[in-house]
């Protein structure tokens, strides 16, 4: 009987073991837009599953609310513009609380930023006068904006005049209702503004050059603590991102954008997903492009407060989370 007992046992306790470790939970924070969305398909395809994690997404409407959760403990990671890790680690952020341990670990894209103004304003010249709209005026693509109307001749508060208008999809709506006269918007918003017969000034890429704009980050000391769950996210993303790329998943990936992007058209998500896998298009690999780093840098050592000189990528940047998640 003992024997038969202890037979018994084992087999529990071997089935028992055999069970695998419910997937860990995490707070994400992420601006709404196309480059979600390696994030749809991995959480659709199982990929967070299956690499331990549980990302609960909430939708940001601006920088200021993401940042201060994030630094908070509100959120545990962030898809976010570097801009906005770097401004709150020196010091720089919009809102009055500072986050000097916030890092990025993964790439995502360089924000696909595309000037776009209403139908009347053709040119760069047309803003002279006008009022464009942010998402604060200290941090995130702000700077990529102030940049580019720079090097086409208009220059900050002499020219033009900036109002916050919260992150791109508050921006996009405002945009549409004429409430300013150009934003800086992103996949798949300027493709919608542009059916709607608004107009493309420029592309912040044939601008700036190398740029990273959308990155994984979070606090060091979190990340630290939940290494596991910030390697499984890395991989969970970069399968994603992989398959997004893979032709042969092009009309799911189209049925994904459709089911995740409110109001876009077949014809849209077709021209959405062509931008994210693109020659611009998602950083293969989620991997973090620095010589775009370096350019963030230099653009906020020129036009942030209080004045910095900004120069080198990694102290904003650890990269052995990536190198484990990609070993």
């Amino acid at each position: 009987m003992r024997t038969l007992f202890n037979a018994v046992l084992l087999i529990a306790l071997a089935g028992c073991a055999a069970q695998p470790a419910p997937p860990k939970p995490v707070n994400l924070i992420v601006f709404p837009g196309g480059w979600n969305l390696p994030l749809w398909v991995a959480q659709e395809k199982g990929m967070f599953a299956r690499h331990g994690v549980e990302p609960k997404i909430t939708l940001t409407p601006s920088s200021v609310f993401q940042l201060t959760g994030l630094i908070e403990g509100k959120f545990d990671i962030a898809m976010t513009a570097i801009d906005n890790l770097i401004a709150y680690r020196e010091g720089q952020g919009e809102a009055k609380l500072d986050g000097p341990d916030l890092v990025a670990f993964m790439g995502s894209d360089d924000g696909f930023l595309r000037l776009v103004a209403v139908p009347e304003v053709k040119t760069y010249a047309d803003l002279r006068g006008k009022t464009v709209s942010v998402d604060a005026r200290t941090t995130g693509f702000a700077f990529v904006l102030f940049e580019m109307l720079a090097r086409n001749g208009l220059a900050l508060d002499r020219d033009y005049s900036i109002e916050r208008a919260g992150g791109g999809l508050q921006r996009f709506q405002a945009l549409l209702e004429k409430k300013h006269a150009a934003t800086l918007l992103f996949t798949p918003f300027e493709l919608q503004a542009e059916a709607k017969g608004f107009n493309r000034l420029g592309n912040a890429s044939d601008v700036l050059g190398a740029y990273q704009g959308i990155v994984g980050g979070a606090r060091q000391a979190w990340a630290n603590a939940n290494r596991a769950a910030v390697v499984g996210f890395i991989r969970a993303f970069a399968e994603g991102v992989d398959w997004a790329y893979d032709p042969r998943n092009r009309d799911e990936a189209i049925a994904i954008l459709r089911k995740n992007v409110p109001n876009m058209s077949a014809e849209g998500a077709a021209a959405a997903y062509g931008v994210l896998v693109g020659p611009k298009g998602l950083q293969k690999k989620a991997q973090i492009d620095l010589e775009g780093v370096r350019t963030v840098l230099a653009l906020r050592s020129k036009y942030a407060e209080p004045r910095k000189a900004l120069g080198d990528p990694g102290r904003y940047y650890d990269p052995s989370f990536y190198r484990e998640a990609l070993r």
